[in-house]
């Protein structure tokens, strides 16, 4: 089933402008349409109650945000016409101005949700909780590299699996994009014996299940040797020439991985190609 129903969070121009050509293959091979979804702050969030119970309002903050959005709305607009895609906006206020937690309700009406990662080099003052997006929205969500350029056209799909309900997830929320590839790895990194196999069939019965949707599939299993599995994966990306990765998101809560660090805040802080995410 493709993808027929899309949306974009969007936090500034720059990535709007990236995020619509990245994804505009996609979208207009699978005839999807394209909501963009971008948030600023409300003027609520613009006013401060000095001492003396006196308020102070920032007119300048307020128009600033006004501007942003109508700027953000115009360059999605314009990227989408000149794509060809069938789009529509929905610009919304709220005291944070988080597109991410902002988007949720319209999130669980889509098929595949589409954000570009921040850019760890640049200040962005428009915010957008990924995490938050991912724990929280019940879909997938595909997120794009700030160092990635090209529209996205999987040909390589690496399945980074284990045994889980997310992972499992991730797999077959990825379906649309696994029948477009001329490759598929499911790749297992640590896996472990269970009372139902060995550690070495890890991955035959999810491969065996895309087998019968007519993908054909090839199982790598690889020993992290004290190197965590998150650095594992990128390395394999790295080598082998992967351009989409497919993975289960926050097996742990996102609060022991902040503390513990994990796979899913490894990737989404180093991810050099696409990577779709279920939870």
């Amino acid at each position: 089933m493709p993808y027929k129903t899309m949306v974009a969070i969007l936090r500034g121009e720059t990535d709007t402008l990236e995020l619509v050509s990245g994804i505009s293959p996609l979208a207009r091979s699978f005839g999807s349409h394209l909501t963009g979804v971008h948030a600023e702050p409300s003027a609520a969030a613009h006013v401060a109650v000095l001492a003396g119970d006196m308020v102070s309002i920032d007119e300048t903050g307020i128009e600033a945000s006004r501007q942003r959005m109508e700027r953000v709305r115009e360059s999605f607009s314009k990227a989408c016409e000149a794509e060809g895609i069938a789009h529509d906006w929905r610009g919304v206020e709220t005291f944070s101005g988080d597109s991410a937690s902002a988007s949720l309700a319209t999130v669980n009406t889509a098929d595949l949700v589409i954000v570009q990662q921040s850019d760890p080099d640049q200040f962005d003052t428009a915010y957008a909780d990924i995490e938050t997006l991912l724990y929280s929205g019940g879909r997938p969500v595909l997120f794009l590299p700030y160092i990635h350029t090209a529209p996205i056209e999987p040909k390589h799909v690496v399945i980074a699996w284990k045994p889980s309900k997310e992972a499992a997830r991730a797999v077959f929320d990825a379906l649309p994009l696994l029948h477009r590839a001329t490759r598929v790895e499911i790749l297992a990194v640590n896996p472990r014996d269970s009372e139902e196999h060995s550690a070495e069939m890890t991955g035959a019965d999810i491969a065996a299940s895309l087998s019968r949707h007519g993908i054909e599939v090839s199982l790598v299993n690889q020993r992290a040797s004290g190197i965590p599995v998150g650095d594992v994966i990128a390395n394999h990306i790295a080598e082998t020439g992967v351009d989409l990765l497919v993975m289960g998101a926050y097996s742990h809560s996102p609060l022991r991985e902040l503390f513990f660090g994990g796979v899913t805040r490894t990737l989404l802080k180093t991810m050099t190609v696409p990577v779709l995410m279920s939870h």
